[in-house]
């Protein structure tokens, strides 16, 4: 993608900073606001996710109306100052996150109220806004060193959210997220170094316009290698992927649901914007092919999470091994590098965030009302919680690609993206990846719909009848259940700004 500065336009104002001030003073706030009534910490929360959604909005709308919207930090000129840039691509996926972290937030006052010390939960709302700051900057600044700044905000705050809860076994996951974390960090500030010693600048765009001169230095191509592992690390792509599975299963309900629907989507996202925005298609598959090792890499990462999805007695593990080889799915579609790919690529984005952060939510309700998380302990739930396991259904159909859901609709692009670039050999991996799905969420819909109650299950207040979990839990949940069908229907508007998006990272 080449931006050159006639693109870019200033219609949008002071909106772009805002995006990020707004959680960020409400972090602050939080603490202070959650001393005079516990539930103060929620609405506050509630009320900065929907205003940044807003705003997200706006300027995806201005991006689609006018063009890329440049913002200056302190009106400074990059490449010597600071600047936030939102084009088809970050503006896609801005919406995205800000909208399901609305929709997370909006779930879960219940679920932290359970799951959260009473003392903390002012703490947890303030650490959980840091959270969604950090993703939102991560997502607009065009400076790298400044988006390395907010991958360790989101990274800082991330080790916290995840050792707040009751369960024990959720101090080791997050100090296994740190050490590795950590690690992919140190490669990324090395990656950045090494750009900047040979570059002289951090500006993004700048890079975009000086890097292809230098495509023969060893220092851009260690720096590039660096960018990689650590990127890598970060989003969990297999073999990284060991700090995932305990994090998403012994993190508090809410959390699960928020890192699953934004946080490796996020890196992600800024994967394919140093590949594509910064060392360009030609570098990547020219100069250094690494777009071979990642076709691989995705291959792995979709038949091997699938592989060990399927051997999960618990259903929080199951989904967090769902989840890395849904990774798969995403970077492969990149890493085929043509533009019908990338828009699957870029359209799995959006709907394994709304999948999947459904999915964690389902388990949330489950996990409130019951205590459960093993799959055979759920048996006969659904006549307890219909409308909750109904909207799983759901979830889990379009996880497996049936038609008329969204994730039919991400898994087709990447299949005619395949066949289109004389890959034809990787429709069978994500045909065998979808077989493989169908399998490990039947046996949780067999358990709920087709046995007996469980012991569990019997030993619960009212077990003959409904007893669904909170409203506002039930309504969000079966809102996004709607919405993976609605997209699987109505799927133009993501398609087109999608496509868009496509064709600006492969710079047609």
């Amino acid at each position: 993608m080449s931006i050159t500065p006639s693109t870019f336009i200033s219609t949008a104002g002071s909106i772009p900073i805002l995006t990020i001030i707004i959680p960020l003073i409400s972090a602050m706030a939080a603490p202070l606001i959650g001393r005079i009534h516990k539930s103060f910490g929620w609405y506050l929360a509630t009320t900065a996710t929907f205003i940044a959604f807003l705003m997200a909005l706006s300027l995806l709308y201005t991006v689609l109306d006018s063009g890329t919207i440049s913002y200056r930090l302190g009106s400074w000129a990059p490449p010597m100052g600071i600047e936030y840039v939102i084009s088809h691509f970050n503006g896609f996926v801005l919406v995205i996150i800000s909208g399901i972290s609305f929709i997370v937030t909006l779930y879960g006052k219940k679920s932290v109220e359970q799951e959260i010390e009473a003392s903390k939960i002012p703490f947890f709302y303030s650490v959980y806004l840091l959270f969604i700051a950090g993703i939102m900057g991560i997502v607009i600044t065009g400076d790298i060193f400044n988006l390395y700044v907010f991958v360790e905000i989101t990274a800082l705050s991330g080790y916290a959210l995840i050792a707040m809860g009751k369960d024990r076994k959720a101090l080791v996951a997050s100090y296994n997220y740190l050490i590795l974390g950590t690690i992919g960090a140190t490669f990324l500030v090395l990656g950045i170094g090494y750009l900047y010693i040979a570059t002289g600048t951090l500006n993004m765009n700048d890079l975009l316009h000086r890097l292809p001169e230098l495509y023969g230095s060893t220092t851009v191509r260690t720096a590039f290698a660096f960018l990689m592992v650590g990127l890598c690390l970060k989003l969990a792509l297999f073999p990284f992927h060991i700090w995932l599975p305990g994090v998403y299963t012994h993190s508090p309900s809410i959390v699960s649901a928020l890192m699953a629907a934004t946080s490796t989507k996020v890196m992600a996202f800024v994967l394919l914007r140093i590949m594509f925005t910064i060392f360009t298609l030609e570098f990547v598959l020219d100069v250094v092919p690494v777009t071979k090792v990642l076709i691989v890499l995705s291959c792995v990462a979709i038949i091997m999470g699938s592989l060990m999805a399927l051997g999960q007695t618990n259903i929080k593990r199951m989904l967090a091994y769902s989840s890395i080889g849904q990774i798969g799915y995403i970077i492969l579609g990149a890493s085929i590098a043509n533009e019908t790919a990338m828009t699957g690529s870029l359209i799995h984005i959006f709907n394994h965030a709304i999948m999947k952060g459904m999915l964690f939510m389902v388990v949330g309700a489950v996990v409130y009302k019951t205590g459960i998380v093993n799959i055979k302990d759920m048996e006969g739930l659904g006549k307890r919680m219909p409308w909750t396991m109904a909207a799983f259904t759901v979830g889990a159909m379009s996880m497996i690609g049936f038609p008329f859901t969204v994730g039919f609709i991400s898994k087709w692009y990447l299949a005619i993206g395949s066949i289109e670039a004389g890959m034809w050999y990787l429709v069978p991996v994500l045909l065998v990846s979808s077989i493989m799905t169908a399998f490990y969420f039947w046996r949780v819909v067999e358990s709920v719909y087709f046995k007996g109650r469980s012991e569990k299950i019997m030993a619960l207040k009212s077990p003959l009848h409904s007893d669904e979990a909170p409203f506002g839990m039930v309504v969000t949940i079966v809102f996004l259940a709607a919405l993976c069908v609605y997209f699987g229907l109505a799927a133009s508007g993501p398609i087109g700004v999608a496509r868009t998006a496509a064709a600006m990272l492969l710079g047609h």
